[in-house]
């Protein structure tokens, strides 16, 4: 057994102070990430998805406070979202219809309600509700602060609005206000013993916008005209014939609403766990042994502590399943070939006896040492024999 000189080695273990300058920038990350999530649970509450131009909504988006002005004015404000529920109202007297959205609502019995109507926006089945306006085909008027530079008194007294949206036209003896591009975004024109006023946007009617320029004073001149006001809206609960799937809800209606924070959260632990896992640890130390060992004595002293044991079985084992891994390319055969085929394609190569040679590869263990040292000469034949074919 050789000797080689003894080389200083040391711990290659991450140390409390490593570990922390390594991973400290994930700890960072995650605890932002943790507030983020605590953050906005905290600021969302249950307020729910906002619903624009809802009287009852009081985001940003709804039209809350216009609906309290109205009746702080002492006019009647009915929230529908049906066109039977509009009918309805509007058969117990003279009303003005208000639409901010027709979405799965049937607009043709919308239309049949009498009275004055204002229409805001892209309302589905515009042309049914207001016949005669026409919208300038190309992109929607960007959304500003415009003058109103008409005659129509519900505007010059407003002055300014915060006005844009569908570019309209309108019928012959219509009054147009808050020019953009190359229509208008406010028309009234007569029709069927009423008025029928269109505006192109209605962000000048919510509560982000309501206080500014002269929005509140249009929005007023428009809707409050003493009129009871029959408010339509988009249904809460849409009709099942209106939805998707066999009992119409769809996949994301049956998701809970903060299935986006926790499909985010779970992308953010992914991309930090699969950057944590996958960095580099720092290049291979090699580390030189302290010992070299020949291969022959590994050999022998495997072989002595068969020997002590008396583990013939087992060195015997060994010694065939070394033969037969050796053997195997050598005849042509693949690695999982089976023991019939092994001593067929031996003893075609080497001549010897089929029963002998599944013997030797396959056979019982030899009773004594003397048995497992034939055994090993027998197998190294063998070798030899095919080595040399």
């Amino acid at each position: 057994m050789s000797l080689t000189t003894t080389a200083t080695s040391y711990s290659t273990s991450p140390t409390a102070r490593s570990a922390w300058r390594a991973g400290r920038l994930f700890v960072l990350l995650g605890v932002i990430a943790v507030l983020f999530g605590v953050l906005s649970v905290l600021l969302s509450g249950d307020s729910g998805p906002s619903r624009p131009l809802d009287p009852d909504d009081t985001s940003l988006s709804g039209s809350k406070a216009l609906a309290e002005l109205l009746r702080e004015q002492g006019v009647t404000v009915e929230r529908v979202d049906t066109a039977e529920a509009a009918a309805a109202k509007g058969a117990a007297g003279d009303r003005l219809l208000l639409v901010t959205d027709t979405t799965y609502i049937d607009q043709y019995a919308l239309a049949r309600v009498p009275g004055d109507r204002v229409i805001v926006g892209a309302v589905p089945g515009l042309s049914a509700l207001a016949p005669g306006i026409r919208i300038e085909p190309g992109q929607a008027a960007r959304t500003r602060s415009r003058e109103p530079e008409c005659e129509l008194p519900a505007a010059t007294a407003a002055g300014s609005a915060y006005l844009g949206g569908l570019r309209l036209r309108g019928p012959s003896g219509a009054t147009a206000c808050y020019p953009a591009d190359d229509g208008h975004a406010l028309v009234r024109y007569p029709y069927g013993g009423g008025t029928i006023t269109v505006v192109g946007d209605g962000s000048f009617m919510t509560n982000q916008r309501l206080a500014e320029d002269g929005n509140a004073a249009l929005a007023l001149n428009l809707v409050g005209t003493g009129k009871p006001v029959i408010w339509v809206v988009r249904p809460e609960t849409p009709p099942p014939s209106a939805l998707p799937g066999e009992r119409g809800a769809s996949m994301y209606d049956l998701m809970p609403g903060s299935i986006r924070w926790a499909i985010s959260m779970a992308v953010i632990a992914v991309l930090v766990t699969a950057f944590w896992r996958g960095r580099r640890l720092g290049p291979v130390v090699a580390e030189k042994l302290p010992v070299v060992v020949r291969a022959a004595e590994t050999v022998e002293g495997r072989g002595r502590l068969y020997r002590a044991r008396r583990a013939r079985e087992r060195a015997a084992d060994a010694l065939r399943a070394g033969t037969i891994d050796r053997l195997t390319p050598r005849l042509g055969l693949a690695s999982g070939a089976g023991r019939h085929e092994v001593v067929a394609a031996l003893a075609a190569r080497t001549g010897e006896d089929a029963h002998v040679v599944g013997d030797a590869l396959y056979g019982p263990p030899p009773k004594d040492d003397t048995g497992l040292v034939a055994l090993a000469r027998y197998l190294d034949s063998i070798e030899r024999t095919v080595s040399e074919l």
